[in-house]
């Protein structure tokens, strides 16, 4: 009886997070749309009593040396009572089709901006890192299937891109 009660808490819980979420797809979509470039468009509104916040930022796009154009949109969707956060770096088509995205573990680990073809991560909000480190992501050659984020030293976070279908 108690692992019954277990498992439906668990589903109920499961399911609450899910119908909680904005419809990620239309937002996204919204604001690809709009092109405004390094603007942050926040949809929801995290509250203590549980309810989310969605923010996404385009940062351009960039075309890769075999011709192929990508749109680079960060997402960090706040949830949960403590106000977690999942984070992304999430990439589109030149005509707005999801391809795939970077999870990252933070929202320090989201990239500051998209320069000549480059992500642009710098450390200086984040406590843990030396501020004067700065990672650059060439995405010319095409989407690299990891990025190292360096923190301090050799020191980093390794992030694998998860695609829905063949990329550079």
């Amino acid at each position: 009886m108690k692992k019954r009660l277990i498992l439906f808490l668990f589903i109920i819980f499961n399911c609450l997070s899910v119908v909680a979420q904005i419809n990620d797809n239309k937002i996204r979509l919204s604001v690809l749309k709009k092109g405004i470039i390094n603007h942050t468009f926040i949809f929801g509104k995290w509250t203590k009593e549980g309810n989310t916040e969605t923010h996404l930022k385009y940062l351009g796009s960039v075309t890769t040396v075999k011709g192929k154009t990508y749109k680079i949109m960060t997402s960090v969707w706040y949830w949960g009572l403590s106000h977690r956060a999942t984070s992304r770096v999430l990439v589109f088509t030149k005509y707005n089709h999801y391809v795939g995205e970077y999870y990252v573990s933070s929202v320090y680990d989201i990239p500051d901006k998209l320069a000549d073809g480059k992500l642009i991560f710098k450390n200086d909000d984040n406590p843990d890192c030396d501020k004067s480190v700065v990672t650059v992501i060439d995405l010319t050659q095409g989407i690299p299937k990891q990025v190292f984020l360096k923190c301090k030293g050799d020191y980093g976070d390794l992030y694998s891109f998860q695609a829905t279908n063949n990329v550079d």
